[in-house]
């Protein structure tokens, strides 16, 4: 494809967004009322009078597999967080304030009532609206050993009783239910992983020793990813495939994954350091293991039903992180280098795409729908794309305003001169993985839009500059994104930053810069840097870049220091930038960044493109 043609890049169909659907526009044409109706009769029968459905698969996947989209088939919100609690007489829907806005959008309200988490919490809600002596019903295999004791005590304090459910109620009515999936699992090469299979045991097994811990339950699949060195296709955005693992102190892991997923020589690859079994022996085999012994179960992902299995057989359940989640969040040397090399190439994708963009958007012809799918086509131009890591967030004027959202053919809108247009993307390569935000004038910007814009601008610098001792929270650092919104009487609803995975999840734990951010930030972590501002109704401003968190030399300093090195090459909008609001180590910091651009990505465009990203990223006035 042409780098300067808009319509070979838009007119290409996407392989990851080839139906831009709702949930509701693919469903059996039954409604989110009538699906309430038939699963109220079913409690009903069962003797339950409330039920509690989370978004969660059994692992607490962020992208689950179209069988396990239970929120979505019963109440038509497709967002990739939120909790429906059903009572005889109400069902409320759970949101955070990502999507706020969507929920209303996608939820028959004269069923479902959207309460924003802002508002109040599911258990405080629950011990306001639980009719005395009720039961209420929560899956075993969906909810975790936290979320169990969260409902406990609000199902406690409302004098009612918290049952067990066995057979998913939901699955009894969901006639067209996908099966589970079994996408074949793929070996990782020991050059992208970086540290073999062995060496990543003796790094869980350290830390069991430590914890002095007889083993661990890996409940969370990119765990066991990381720690086989496998990747997947059992779910949408990221390359995993769906298993269990159990780590004991001595002796060999087991390994628990559907056999239809396995060619022969993965299986001998991974026998040569597990037991390689069908999930079906799981549960039999932490019977097995547990009597006498501790084992640690990941608070956040381990499901009550194995809990209960451990503790039947008379072993100790104890609960806390995952052991891996933290070595995997420290990427090693090649794990970086993968995630620079994925960034860079990206650079080129997205560089182009908004060259393109730049003079194909003020015709006022295009749509936001015709905009995902260029930038996917100039991705896969590099023949490495393997999918994107999440659904393109492409929101023109009000739709920007819209945190997490998610174009549809219904809801897809032309993108207007005169606009602010917002597009949050990133893409999975075999090396790494990508999340940018880039938020673009199409025309001449207002005032407004220019001082919303230069504020969170501000506040995206100060956090990209940062330098800080060992031990500092991302809950610290959140406040140095939010300062110049906040003097201005402004804030955001979401986080300033999540962890990435290297080849794996675009949205990794344990460690994030929010309000909630308690883990230290360590080196070799990354993270994203993305304050936004959203005026409901108009637009949508955000700016992201991913960054590598690396010691810092500080002259004449006395503790240890850490900083932020931005691994995301794109250009930020010039034209959107109010000069006068920026002080000189800000204005320094931009034309900094926008040379280092210039000077990685323009070698690998054509002429046409490498002349407007020279422009892009001239010095400011």
């Amino acid at each position: 494809m042409s780098q300067t043609s808009p319509r070979s890049a838009s007119s290409a169909r996407p392989r990851f967004h080839a139906q831009f659907q709702s949930f509701e526009e693919t469903a059996d044409g039954s409604t989110g009322p009538a699906r309430l109706a038939a699963l109220r009769a079913e409690l009903a029968r069962r003797g339950i009078d409330g039920y509690v459905i989370p978004r969660a698969d059994a692992h607490q996947n962020e992208y689950v597999p179209p069988g396990e989209e239970r929120l979505a088939w019963l109440t038509g919100f497709t967002g990739s967080a939120g909790l429906l609690m059903i009572l005889p007489e109400e069902a409320a829907l759970f949101v955070d304030g990502r999507y706020t806005l969507q929920a209303a959008t996608q939820v028959d309200e004269a069923a479902f009532t959207i309460v924003p988490l802002a508002k109040t919490t599911p258990e405080k809600w629950l011990e306001a609206h639980l009719p005395k002596g009720a039961s209420l019903g929560f899956d075993p295999w969906r909810t975790t050993l936290d979320g169990r004791e969260k409902l406990a005590r609000a199902v406690a304090a409302a004098s009612g009783v918290l049952v067990a459910v066995e057979g998913d109620p939901v699955a009894e009515l969901w006639l067209d239910r996908p099966p589970a999936p079994v996408a074949p699992v793929r070996l990782l090469d020991a050059v992208l992983a970086g540290a073999s299979v062995a060496a990543k045991l003796e790094q869980v097994r350290t830390a069991l020793a430590k914890d002095k811990l007889d083993g661990a339950l890996i409940s969370d699949p990119h765990a066991t990813a990381w720690l086989f060195n496998i990747r997947g296709g059992d779910v949408a955005h990221t390359p995993l495939p769906l298993a269990w693992s159990l780590v004991p102190q001595e002796g060999r892991p087991q390994l628990f994954i559907a056999a239809e997923k396995l060619s022969n020589a993965v299986r001998d690859v991974l026998a040569e350091v597990a037991d390689v079994r069908p999930e079906q022996d799981l549960e039999a085999a932490l019977s097995a293991f547990a009597p006498g012994r501790t084992l640690r179960l990941d608070q956040a992902t381990a499901p009550v039903r194995l809990a209960e299995v451990v503790e039947r057989a008379q072993g100790t359940v104890a609960k806390g992180a995952d052991p891996i989640s933290l070595l995997k969040a420290r990427k090693n040397a090649a794990e970086i280098a993968g995630m620079r090399a994925a960034h860079l190439r990206d650079a080129v994708a997205l560089t182009r795409f908004l060259h393109w963009f730049d003079g194909a958007a003020p015709s006022g012809t295009l749509t936001e729908i015709d905009a995902v799918e260029a930038l996917e086509t100039f991705r896969r131009d590099s023949g490495l794309l393997t999918d994107v890591s999440f659904p393109t967030i492409s929101g023109a004027g009000p739709n920007g305003a819209i945190v997490h959202y998610r174009v549809t053919r219904t809801s897809n809108r032309q993108i207007a001169p005169g606009e602010l247009f917002l597009l949050d993307s990133g893409a999975q390569y075999p090396d790494g993985t990508t999340d940018v935000t880039r938020t673009v004038s199409v025309g001449t910007p207002t005032d407004d839009m220019r001082t919303h814009f230069t504020l969170v601008l501000k506040g995206h610098i100060a956090l990209a500059r940062a330098v800080f001792p060992e031990g500092t929270t991302g809950a610290q650092l959140d406040p140095f994104a939010r300062q110049f919104l906040w003097a201005a009487g402004l804030d955001f609803e979401h986080g300033t930053g999540h962890g990435v995975g290297a080849g794996l999840s675009v949205h990794e734990g344990p460690a994030r810069i929010s309000k909630l951010g308690h883990v230290p930030l360590e080196a070799g972590m990354i993270l994203s840097n993305e304050p936004g501002y959203y005026r409901a109704g108009a637009y949508g401003i955000r700016i992201e870049n991913l960054v590598l968190v690396t010691p810092q030399l500080v002259a004449g300093g006395e503790k240890p220091c850490l900083s932020f090195d931005t691994l995301t090459f794109a250009p930020i909008d010039r034209r959107l930038i109010a000069t006068d609001l920026l002080t000189a180590p800000e204005r320094q910091w931009l034309d900094a960044y926008h040379a280092r651009v210039a000077a990685e990505v323009a070698p690998l465009l054509d002429a046409a493109a490498r002349a407007w990203l020279e422009a892009a990223t001239a010095p400011l006035v």
